[in-house]
């Protein structure tokens, strides 16, 4: 595989997208991929299923987590610079892509099951999301 953000976009067709996003990184900042398609599971469709922020977003904010994260209670440094760095990453995501919303990008309401089977035939999980994977990991490189 040529770039990680590849990777995530191959890894999305068996699992979410904020499993595949924070599975392209892991390990190289310490988290076993077990332990990370654990974490990520529920975030995937909006943070399961609810519209709201897409899994993509999420999984790239836990990587900036992953490598600035603040773990020691006197730390407010890397708390401010994790804070910092997701709200860059989201504010380009949502210059590219409008939201970071999942039922803003996709079009459908993934907490409705009807809803979800229209997406699921549509073909957006094919087409739009691997898209949206991959760009999440590119804009979390950049800011890693």
């Amino acid at each position: 595989m040529d770039s990680k953000a590849a990777f995530a976009a191959e890894v999305f067709k068996t699992f979410n997208c904020a499993q595949a996003v924070l599975l392209s990184h892991c390990e190289e900042y310490g988290l076993p991929q077990t332990i990370a398609k654990k974490i990520s599971c529920g975030f995937g469709g909006g943070m399961g299923y609810s519209g709201e922020t897409c899994g993509a977003v999420s999984g790239a904010i836990m990587l900036i987590g992953l490598k600035y994260g603040r773990f020691e209670e006197a730390d407010r440094e890397s708390k401010g610079k994790t804070y910092t760095l997701a709200k860059k990453l989201t504010d380009k995501f949502k210059e590219e892509f409008g939201s970071i919303h999942c039922f803003e990008l996709i079009k459908y309401n993934l907490a409705n099951d009807e809803e979800r089977e229209k997406a699921r035939k549509s073909g957006i999980f094919k087409e739009l999301c691997p898209a949206l994977v991959k760009r999440a990991v590119e804009l979390a490189e950049e800011l890693l």
